[in-house]
């Protein structure tokens, strides 16, 4: 037989490989955790009684870009490991860029507040109960997240996992910051940040138990 010959035998019959898959999974992904976390922030929390007047200042949509960039990030990552025997890299720093900016910010905040007000600025009213909203809210893109990756044959489930985990965290924060009072950078720097790390261990402890394929 002919080396033509057997390449045409090989591949006959073969589908043609759906480079979209991926896209449309995260997609529907992003679609049902978003929706899910903010039904439950609803449903849990309500929504904050000054949003409509708080939604014109600034600085609500710079507290609201902190999670989005993070969630920008943490999708390329859960798309990449998402995909057998892909690598990361040095793409793991691409979420310290929105971090350090948001602590430097905080920084300069407690730098210009007098002594008195540096305590409060950073503890506010609810950093006992913030990081776990977050990760409660974190649910529902957790199961819509986890379905889209495992669905793909990841191959190094535990970051497959950490990177899940982080998406569902900016995504439960997403929501979150439509009910959460708190308005100084310095508390975003931790409490939002805590938030969001708990939800990323959560996810690298149970990838490989259920993104097992």
């Amino acid at each position: 037989m002919k080396t033509e010959d057997l390449i045409s035998l090989l591949s006959t019959g073969v589908a043609p490989v759906d480079t979209g898959m991926s896209r449309r999974r995260f997609a529907r992904a992003l679609l049902l955790g978003g929706i899910g976390a903010f039904v439950l922030m609803l449903s849990v929390y309500g929504l904050r009684p000054d949003l409509s007047a708080v939604l014109r200042t600034p600085l609500f949509w710079a507290r609201f870009a902190f999670p989005a960039t993070l969630a920008a990030s943490a999708l390329f990552l859960a798309a990449r490991l998402s995909r057998p025997g892909t690598t990361v890299g040095a793409f793991w720093a691409i979420p310290a860029v929105p971090i350090l900016v948001v602590w430097s910010a905080a920084v300069a905040v407690l730098c210009l507040a007098s002594p008195e007000a540096r305590v409060p600025l950073v503890i506010g009213h609810t950093w006992r109960s913030c990081p776990f909203n977050i990760v409660l809210l974190s649910v529902p893109a957790f199961v819509a997240v986890f379905r889209a990756i495992r669905g793909l044959a990841p191959t190094r489930l535990r970051l497959a996992g950490a990177a899940g985990g982080m998406l569902a965290g900016t995504m439960a924060t997403m929501a979150y910051c439509l009910h959460c009072p708190e308005m100084s950078v310095a508390f975003w720097a931790i409490w939002y940040l805590l938030g969001m790390a708990l939800a990323t261990l959560i996810g690298a402890a149970l990838g490989p138990r259920f993104l097992r394929w």
